[in-house]
């Protein structure tokens, strides 16, 4: 487990509880067809906090196993899950509500993402942390505007039509 005292904030950061909570928990586990699984070896590997060297959180090493595994899982879902038969508006509400969710923990998102790699609080909070937020809601935007098109052609007892489906 890390040691939350070995942290060394800034001066001007506290921790949000969220935040504590998670880093709380060893190790980061892989998310895989819907179930979080530690790697089938048993293997962590440390990510470290740059500002200060120490261990920051304890994840699972995926290796081989793990890949296809988390490959099969996803190929499945994308030959008979739910998302290749959702109407775009369905696949728009949920990207929107990935936003939403980012927004809700925009904070302790800001947190991981400073202690992770370094970057000022502020940049995370203010920059980062929205920008994704938006971009799931540029793309949600989109999945309802994917359409099939007919084309007329030349000849009357022809067409050409156009099947758009997400990837």
């Amino acid at each position: 487990m890390v040691n939350l005292q070995s942290l060394a904030l800034p001066p001007d950061m506290s921790l949000q509880e969220g935040t504590l909570d998670f880093l709380s928990s060893d190790p980061k586990m892989l998310l895989i067809n819907g179930e979080w699984k530690e790697a089938a070896s048993g293997e962590t590997f440390p990510t470290i906090n740059p500002a200060t060297g120490e261990v920051l959180a304890r994840v699972a090493l995926a290796g081989q196993q793990d890949v296809d595994l988390a490959v099969d899982a996803a190929r499945r879902a994308f030959e008979s899950g739910p998302w290749t038969v959702m109407h775009g508006d369905d696949r728009a509400r949920l990207l929107w509500r990935v936003a939403e969710l980012i927004e809700r923990y925009a904070d302790e998102l800001s947190d991981l993402e400073t202690l992770d790699n370094g970057k000022s609080l502020h940049i995370a909070r203010k920059g980062n942390i929205p920008m994704a937020a938006r971009h799931f809601r540029y793309y949600a935007g989109w999945a309802g505007k994917i359409a099939d098109a007919t084309l007329p052609v030349s000849h009357p007892d022809h067409l050409v039509y156009t099947l758009r489906e997400p990837v």
